[in-house]
């Protein structure tokens, strides 16, 4: 396939390679949560990196790679399949970095390297940690390209779930369908209900948080990315339960100076925010009630790239009696 240049971009190429606009890179390098992570992970870890060849896994703009190259890499080894390629190379060129940072169009699967590598690093996380499947390159990279005892960063994400009263922005999102204009197009309702909504939590509107699953970047298998995880919330106050939150944590662990990050409704917002999931029913909870369920996540049948999820969960309260429930959605 012919490649297209950025000036030559059209809103018919940015549908198959949004990546390539520098809007999106913006956004990601301007989250000083991501990106000063890395850079902390990267450049207060020097006696790491001196001296040893780095793979940056969907490289972007190469910032990652010039981080590594400024805490004393050998070589960068930069590979993406977005049209930013091209910018990076310019901005490779104009930090007179591209005598350590060779950068390779493709994707990660087809491409081929000189050596194996010291060390991974590579920003793969989408909403709702898994979106996108970008995982995927990362794990593939790692099984060929990485050198034993190698070093991949990050290394451990943690995937957290969580229920929280939000009924007045529901209303607004779902109900705003009876009366358009005056005119009732409810039949949409159940199109926006399966979609979850990617958003700031406010953390007031928590009642209920637990940890729902771990991933070692060392160990983990392509197969692990779809999974059930089950899930039992211990209810901290009297509210209503409207939705389920699902965030994300990153850790940077196998450092001498060890970096973590979140994307907790609790911290500092970052361009994930975090992903909604509403409920069909709302549910009234007490305190010390239980709200038992099980999250299923799996790549789309048709678009790897979108994920399945669904939650089923019960509930035996003081108000709502035993309530039992299904629900599906698609990010796409």
């Amino acid at each position: 396939m012919q490649q297209v240049k950025p000036e030559d971009i059209t809103s018919k190429d940015y549908y198959f390679d949004s990546y390539a606009h520098f809007g999106i890179h913006e956004q990601m390098i301007k989250d000083s949560v991501r990106t000063g992570s890395y850079q902390e992970a990267i450049e207060r870890n020097r006696k790491v990196f001196e001296g040893k060849v780095v793979l940056d896994v969907g490289c972007g703009t190469g910032i990652l790679s010039m981080f590594a190259v400024r805490a004393g890499a050998k070589h960068v080894y930069a590979v993406d399949c977005s049209s930013i390629f091209y910018m990076a190379k310019e901005i490779v060129e104009l930090n007179k970095f591209q005598d350590k940072i060779t950068l390779i169009h493709g994707m990660i699967e087809k491409i081929e390297l000189p050596v194996k590598v010291d060390i991974i690093i590579s920003e793969w996380m989408g909403y709702a940690l898994l979106y996108e499947s970008m995982l995927d390159s990362v794990l593939y990279a790692r099984d060929k390209w990485l050198a034993p005892n190698g070093l991949i960063l990050p290394d451990r994400a943690v995937l957290w779930i969580c229920g929280i009263e939000d009924k007045e922005y529901k209303s607004q999102k779902i109900n705003f369908w009876k009366d358009v204009y005056g005119f009732n197009m409810k039949c949409i309702q159940s199109s926006v209900l399966q979609e979850p909504l990617v958003d700031v939590v406010n953390p007031d509107c928590i009642s209920s948080s637990l940890q729902l699953r771990s991933f070692d970047l060392y160990t983990v298998k392509k197969e692990d990315l779809s999974f059930e995880s089950p899930f039992r919330l211990n209810v901290t106050r009297n509210d209503y339960l409207t939705a389920f939150v699902v965030y994300f944590d990153i850790g940077f662990t196998s450092l001498d100076f060890p970096v973590w990050f979140s994307t907790s409704p609790r911290a500092v917002s970052t361009h994930w925010r975090q992903s909604v999931f509403y409920l069909s029913e709302e549910l009234v909870v007490s305190r010390n009630e239980t709200v038992t369920g099980s999250l299923s996540v799996r790549p789309n049948a048709r678009n790897h790239r979108d994920l399945d999820f669904s939650i089923s969960f019960q509930h035996k309260g003081k108000i709502n009696g035993l309530v039992s429930a299904v629900d599906s959605y698609r990010m796409r």
